[in-house]
């Protein structure tokens, strides 16, 4: 990786001039809350996974007595052991762009229920930056055509020293990757199958800190909005921006789905995927007409086998 913090800043302030529905003074304030997002950056050639390497870091940084800076970010080449969720293995070769998150979780516990969803957000819109029409498949995985190009995996881990609640944020983004396990290649998918690659490995670890520094500063912004109002009852009818912004993007609503905690494992019932609510809940319509709401777990498109 060869990218400079000064290229992170300008694509940051780049960012800024993007999002036309912002004012100059609220983007910008947008931004100074997820500044901290890159301003520290580890790579690596190798690793076994990154979550484990990110958790050793912040223990050591504990048991010296210091504090572990929030937004620190490690990235690597490729992954020797890349884990998805419930410990499914992750296709991690050189080609992808692999990285860890750590953020020291300051938000509100409504707040934080968000930031899975923003880290898929912020995937898609990298994506979509370079040309391809990427989707949201609730939570936060990112697909083209039905095909699986970037996933998220959200960590919450207390540091053993001070109790410090830390979120870990894997994200994985096949790139100009095109090989996949027998058991994936009906399944996955990568942005240089879609779009006029080869692409710039930094150039998409770029945009997607840059999207990442701006949805994560969103929440926090919002946050800091609605305290500043008094706390006052939040209008349910009254969609937050991150919300907003993943409904533009996502497919899923309008899907017949099969629900589960480790669907592919099992499914627990199926029904049509209706919309998300404030607090990024799936709202599901069983067939006899019950609406659900879940907030964990995940989906399978009912026309698709994974």
């Amino acid at each position: 990786m060869s990218f400079s913090p000064p290229a992170l800043q300008d694509a940051i302030r780049s960012e800024v001039l993007l999002r036309k529905g912002f004012s100059g003074q609220k983007a910008e304030a947008v931004v100074r809350f997820g500044n901290h997002i890159g301003s520290h950056l580890e790579h690596y050639d190798s690793v076994h996974r990154l979550m484990n390497h990110a958790r050793e870091h912040i223990v050591s940084c504990e048991k010296k007595g210091a504090s572990y800076p929030s937004g620190y970010v490690y990235s690597a080449d490729q992954l020797l052991a890349g884990k998805g969720r419930f410990s499914r293995s992750w296709h991690a070769p050189k080609g992808g762009v692999w990285l860890t998150l750590v953020l020291v979780n300051t938000l509100l516990p409504e707040t934080s229920l968000l930031i899975p969803l923003a880290a898929g957000v912020a995937c898609c819109e990298a994506v979509r930056y370079f040309g391809i029409n990427a989707s949201v498949k609730w939570v936060n995985d990112v697909h083209v055509h039905g095909k699986k190009i970037a996933g998220v995996l959200a960590e919450t881990f207390i540091g053993p020293v001070y109790g410090e609640e830390y979120v870990l944020l894997g994200i994985g983004l096949n790139v100009n990757n095109q090989e996949f396990p027998a058991e994936l290649r009906g399944a996955a998918g990568s942005m240089s199958m879609y779009g006029q690659g080869p692409f710039s490995l930094d150039g998409v670890r770029l945009q997607l800190l840059a999207k990442l520094v701006w949805n994560i500063g969103l929440l926090h912004y919002e946050e800091e909005r609605w305290l500043a109002d008094g706390g006052s009852e939040k209008d349910e009818d009254a969609a937050h921006p991150l919300i907003a912004a993943w409904r533009s993007l996502s497919d899923t609503p309008g899907k017949d789905v099969h629900y589960g905690f480790n669907v592919v494992e099992r499914v627990k019932y199926s029904a049509r995927a209706l919309d998300i609510d404030n607090h990024g809940r799936l709202i599901m319509k069983l067939p006899d007409g019950t609406v659900v709401k879940e907030n964990s777990g995940e989906i399978i498109y009912a026309s698709n086998t994974r």
